[in-house]
């Protein structure tokens, strides 16, 4: 039986490998969130006569839908022929066909694609025919790509389970594995781990079947419509998915593996057991030789133990690349080192949250002071590696200081932190309480040796009271050998005061787990960089201006001014300055717009690259690039062309050496 139970072991161990490389295998290098590049038309330019088609190009490959390039003439409506593809089979490219004999004027490109990284990414640009006009864009025709709010919440909430499910599935796992072999007997323990096992393959099933009408953002009954799920399916994250039902169908072999070694008590050694032999026991020999038949009987359940915890291993982190290889660590910058990062800090997590769940049970069940402080260490290196691979995915994911207080990724980052703090302040309570769990097992230990050389108990005793005041001390007597034996049986039962103490902790403890795991998903869902950074910095109110100046006001007609200091950090003369934008009429339609670069002397400075760009975050239109004319040192001419009147933010990018660059924007108000 144990051979065929390696033979098994074996195979799963293949089986888990080829998956977890074939997982990651998927995951190659690009940039975070697909950008856009090049379009034809070119952004603000001007045609003779009406182009047959829009294309875009990216800067990464992306998945399209039927409605993810739209366009539409200057009273709104739509003059593309639908269903875009891409252009000469190339991935990263986007292309709609145009309805004929279209009239001169300005035309508005909405376009909405799902990025490498499996982020919904989108914008818009302007283009003109013949010549510019004003235009008057529908805003509800810009707002349909959003998702569904029912289908967004159902989505994020099966993403939350997921990660949930994950982490009681491993970490009840590598619990008994590590702490409680003979918690694999327990029938609350197994069905912890059937918990997290439904709960994982229900919710990713959940996902996948969500995923199309999330991203096209469609109703709930889209969820059923195979040709969405076949699309889902062709993407990186569809792969993912589907690499995760395949693990979890060997994560039930591994489960029944587990249960069926470990479940089962090991052989004790046959010792002596007469008079004789047991006055042979005595000497040192046959003491060593019990030790080597105890040694023998158990080594089957060690090795079955080794092979599980190896199988286990790789199930966990083949598991954690179904998040990382379809998520912020797949793509951007140091994806060699950001893939293996991102599925370490997943499973230390598992480890250690679901740790907490089966610790709960085990102290309702009689787990020993030896497994919960060796749980006590596990965690503590879970932290370890949790806070490790967390500041490089801050760094990775923030990139600027001002993004941790500026931008919603930020501002749930310092939330998951403090969440995480919590936890650490519960914990340490829990390992005092840890410390007196040992002193109180062992006060009980020598209290059951005490009481098995007593005599046999005596029948039951009628409960007694003892009246107020009385001095009957065979009545005293009987009270107290009650409580004794009451108290006996709370220790047999595992309810004692040391015990509950502790449940209550790592309840506590439990429950800030929650939510962290509910921030965490929802820092998967939010886009890091600077474009977060403007898109947050708009949601807010303008900031006043030093000084206490209002914030700058546009009015229609006349020319308006911001100022924009800037620092790329560099040592060059050009790497700290002010950026001068003008803007006139500041009003829908075409503005003419003037970008000026002054040092800190106040004299015009030369850089290497300069970028200004017009963002609508509450319309999800932008950013509309501004293409720039040099007109001197330090000096720049361009056309923006500001379809809808609104909060818009403007965003200048200086770069003043290969290496340093700066991000800074502004609010604009339009109309």
């Amino acid at each position: 039986m144990l051979k065929a139970s390696h033979r098994r072991l074996t195979g799963l161990l293949g089986i888990l490998g080829a998956l977890l490389a074939l997982t990651l295998a998927g995951a190659g290098p690009a940039s975070a969130h697909a950008a856009l590049e090049s379009t034809d038309p070119a952004q603000n330019s001007v045609v003779a006569t009406a182009p047959a088609f829009v294309t875009l190009t990216f800067s990464e490959a992306v998945s399209l839908s039927g409605d993810s390039v739209r366009v539409l003439d200057p009273a709104g409506k739509p003059v593309d022929t639908g269903d875009p593809a891409h252009a000469d089979g190339r991935s990263n490219t986007a292309r709609v066909g145009l309805n004929s004999g279209l009239a001169n004027g300005t035309y508005t490109v909405a376009w909405r694609a799902v990025s490498d990284d499996s982020h919904p990414v989108g914008g818009a640009f302007t283009f003109s025919v013949g010549a510019a006009s004003t235009t008057s864009v529908s805003t509800s025709a810009l707002q349909e790509a959003k998702a569904d709010s029912l289908v967004a919440a159902l989505y994020g909430t099966g993403r939350t389970v997921a990660y949930g499910a994950f982490a009681l599935l491993m970490g009840a796992a590598g619990f008994v594995l590590l702490c409680w072999p003979a918690g694999a007997a327990v029938r609350r323990v197994q069905r912890l781990l059937m918990t997290g096992w439904v709960a994982l393959l229900v919710s990713t099933v959940a996902v996948l079947m969500l995923r199309g009408p999330y991203e096209r953002g469609s109703g709930l009954g889209q969820a059923f419509d195979l040709s969405l799920v076949r699309s889902t399916l062709d993407e990186r994250i569809g792969t993912a998915l589907a690499a995760r039902l395949l693990l979890l169908a060997a994560s039930g072999v591994f489960l029944s593996l587990l249960v069926g070694q470990l479940g089962t008590p090991a052989p004790a050694a046959s010792g002596p057991d007469s008079p004789e032999s047991a006055e042979t026991a005595e000497s040192s020999d046959e003491d060593e030789l019990r030790r080597l038949e105890q040694r023998a009987a158990e080594r089957p359940q060690r090795e079955a133990r080794l092979a599980l915890g190896v199988a286990g291993l790789l199930l966990a982190l083949a598991l954690s690349a179904t998040w990382a290889g379809a998520d912020h660590a797949s793509v951007g910058i140091q994806v060699w080192l950001a893939l293996p990062f991102g599925m370490l800090h997943l499973v230390a997590m598992a480890l250690w949250l679901g740790g907490l769940a089966t610790l709960l049970v085990g102290l309702r069940h009689g787990v020993g002071a030896d497994a919960v402080e060796r749980f006590s260490t596990v965690a503590f290196g879970s932290v370890a590696v949790l806070a490790v691979t967390g500041v490089y995915q801050s760094w990775r994911g923030l990139g600027t200081w001002s993004a941790l207080v500026d931008t919603g990724y930020g501002r749930l980052l310092l939330i998951k932190v403090g969440c995480v703090a919590a936890m650490l302040g519960v914990a340490w309570i829990s390992r005092s309480w840890v410390a007196r769990l040992r002193t109180s097992d062992a006060a009980a230990q020598d209290e059951a040796q005490d009481e098995a050389q007593q005599p046999a108990e005596q029948p039951a005793e009628e409960p007694v009271t003892v009246p107020a005041g009385s001095d009957d001390p065979v009545r005293r007597a009987q009270l107290e050998r009650q409580q004794d034996a009451r108290r006996s049986a709370d220790r047999a039962r595992g309810f004692t005061p040391t015990r509950a103490g502790l449940r209550r902790s790592v309840l506590v403890e439990a429950a800030v787990a929650v939510a962290v795991l509910v921030v965490t998903t929802m820092l998967t869902n939010s886009p890091p960089g600077r474009v977060a950074q403007a898109v947050g910095t708009a949601a807010q109110p303008a900031a006043p201006a030093p000084g206490g100046a209002p914030a700058a006001q546009t009015v229609p007609g006349r020319t308006l001014e911001l100022t924009l200091p800037y620092d790329t950090g560099g040592r060059t003369p050009n790497a700290k300055g002010t950026a001068t934008v003008t803007v006139n009429p500041a009003g829908t339609g075409a503005n003419e717009v003037h970008l000026k670069l002054d040092g800190p002397d106040g004299q015009p400075v030369e850089v290497p690259e300069v970028q200004l760009a017009f963002t609508l975050p509450d319309r999800d239109l932008g950013p509309l690039p501004v293409a720039l004319t040099p007109e001197g040192t330090g000096r720049w001419t361009g056309t923006a062309q500001l379809p809808l009147a609104g909060n818009w933010v403007v965003s200048v990018v200086v770069r003043s050496s290969d290496i340093d660059q700066a991000t800074e924007i502004k609010p604009l108000k339009i109309g």
